[in-house]
Formats: C-alpha cells, structure tokens, sequence
C-alpha cells in the first residue's frame, strides 16, 4: 500500500525528468527563456505536480512537488527547503483539520 504519491515510482521518474529538463533547458538560447524553453519547463513540473495533488486529493502536493524539485536542481537550499516544507506541512494538517471541521457541521 502507498503511503504517499512519493511512493509512485511514475512520480519519482517524473520528478527526476524534470530536473533533467531543467538541465537540459539551460542550453537553450536565452532568447528562449520566455518561449518554449518556459513551455518545457512548465509542462514538465506540471506532470508531477499533477500526481501529485491527484493523489492528495485536491491538497495542494504541487507546491511541495515544485519545492522539491527547486531543490534538485538547486534553485533552493536544504535549509530553506526544510524550513518551506516545515510550514507547508503545517498549513496542510491545519487545511485537513478545517476541513474536517465543515464536513462535520
């Protein structure tokens, strides 16, 4: 059983694509940077982030996937990952609790 669209080998790989694209992207001409080279770019983030808010069941697992894979390709350091991640958990268990709440009532 999967604990968590992190344990989906489909969005592993993709998050792995995207940081190869990122990579890859890179050697574009920099008249690009606006036309296709942020088309790729931003199709390929999508994939994943798409899993994942898929599997979260409409949480918002894209921000986290997005973090994730800035910090990948080192647009973010550990540190400041970790503390962006600290706080989106914690706004996501706070989110899960109010929407309990309303589902209650």
């Amino acid at each position: 059983m999967l604990n968590s669209y992190k344990d989906l080998i489909v969005w592993q790989k993709a998050v792995d694509l995207s940081v190869i694209i990122y990579t890859v992207t890179d050697n574009f001409p920099k008249s690009e940077i606006y036309g296709i080279t942020s088309q790729i770019r931003r199709a390929m983030v999508a994939i994943p982030s798409n899993i994942a808010e898929g599997q979260m069941r409409g949480h918002k697992a894209e921000l986290e996937t997005q973090l994730l894979i800035s910090l990948k390709i080192g647009y973010l350091k550990q540190v400041d990952f970790a503390k962006l991640d600290y706080r989106l958990q914690e706004i996501l268990r706070m989110l899960n609790s109010l929407i309990s709440s309303l589902s209650r009532t």
